[in-house]
């Protein structure tokens, strides 16, 4: 039985990636890999468009937002941190950790703040410097307007911190030209890697705060990534086999162009939630990413018992709820290394399973749902 991954991460890695990563491994203090990160490095300025150097770190995506902290704020350094859900949270977490004073604005889990609901909030905290945003909430399927929101950051003098982790390569993301300070992303999710590198692009602004940041760092110190990057190397042992499919990775991105790839992701998520609500079945988020389908589970529908159905029988591999969503939600994940076959596949394993669970499925109809969907967007060449 082949195994599908339908989840926000890790995602499925193609076939190019992997082989680049299978040649013999080389070493990194040479010009060969000073070649591999040069490809890496323009890759993601595409990525991110942005003219500035963006910083490729070996660690989780978690871990690149623990480096803007560390790297950008101070502990002086108010911050304003969007709540609203597991990893709007983190966020204020992470400050916590350094003692960086932080107010929350929280808004509750599967919505997303508003432009409006920022404004207020620094209105009401004037001192604020620095905003921690969310592009994509993965814990609840959420999606936050980022160049709204950062329109309204910049107009206070603050800095924006934008966790973009899922969302980039999905959604739309401009660093520049929408005044973004500080972006963050990781390898296993749109860029279609294994788990184990992240990276982050800053601003002018935000390279000046690096200077004046007293908060202890090390191995996330973006000021250490930088002088290193001068002379195109890394400031410790990097993810080596991760870089060169990195390189490969975001070759296939740039052939298929941002435009595209973004169009691609919010056609596959029309079809699949399309899908979902011809199975008669409720959507969680009022405004979704495009990340992911999140199923409301009605009563009746036992989480448990779907999924290992899923998975166990059909090989699709989903993702759940967490915290106070855990039992309550289905994830079904479309982001990265997907095309319109494995979301008609994955229609049709979820109408199958839900059928061996008991719940009444008219065979075809959700695929056929799907389908109309898919079939307004010409396969990709």
């Amino acid at each position: 039985m082949k195994t599908r991954l339908y989840t926000p991460g890790p995602t499925m890695v193609p076939e190019q990636v992997s082989l680049e990563m299978a040649a013999p491994i080389i070493h990194h203090r040479t010009p060969e890999f000073s070649k591999v990160l040069q490809s890496c490095h323009e890759g993601l300025q595409y990525l991110f468009q942005t003219k500035n150097p963006v910083l490729m770190l070996t660690c989780s995506g978690t871990g690149a937002m623990e480096g803007a902290v560390v790297s950008v704020l101070s502990r002086s350094t108010l911050t304003l941190v969007v709540r609203g859900g597991k990893f709007g949270e983190r966020w204020g977490e992470i400050c916590a950790a350094y003692g960086v004073p932080f107010v929350p604005l929280d808004v509750p889990w599967g919505e997303s703040v508003t432009a409006e609901q920022l404004e207020e909030a620094l209105v009401a905290n004037p001192g604020v410097r620095a905003v921690c945003l969310t592009q994509s909430e993965t814990s609840t399927g959420a999606l936050n307007d980022i160049k709204a929101l950062a329109a309204v950051v910049k107009k206070r003098n603050a800095l924006c911190l934008v966790d973009s982790i899922t969302g980039c390569g999905v959604h739309e993301l401009r660093v520049d030209e929408w005044g973004i300070d500080v972006a963050v992303t990781g390898s296993q999710k749109g860029l279609m890697l294994p788990p184990g590198l992240a990276f982050a692009a800053l601003s002018d602004e935000a390279w000046e705060a690096v200077k004046r940041t007293d908060l202890p760092s090390y191995y996330l110190s973006f000021a250490k990534h930088r002088k290193s990057w001068e002379k195109t190397t890394t400031p410790w042992t990097p993810a080596i086999t991760l870089l060169t499919g990195l390189a490969r990775a975001l070759e296939m991105i740039r052939s298929e162009g941002l435009e595209k790839l973004w169009e691609r992701h919010q056609t596959m998520a029309e079809a699949m939630r399309q899908a979902v609500r011809t199975l008669g079945l409720p959507l969680f988020p009022r405004v979704p990413a495009n990340v992911q389908t999140v199923i409301a589970l009605p009563d009746g529908l036992d989480y448990s018992r779907l999924s290992k159905q899923l998975f166990n029988v059909y090989g699709m591999k989903t993702a759940g709820g967490q915290d106070q969503l855990t039992g309550k939600i289905l994830r079904v994940a479309h982001l990265g290394y997907l095309d319109d076959g494995d979301i008609v596949a994955g229609v049709s394993f979820l109408e199958r399973a839900l059928a061996d669970v008991g719940w009444k499925v008219n065979s075809g109809e959700a695929v056929a749902a799907a389908q109309r969907v898919l079939s307004r967007t010409p396969a990709a060449q």
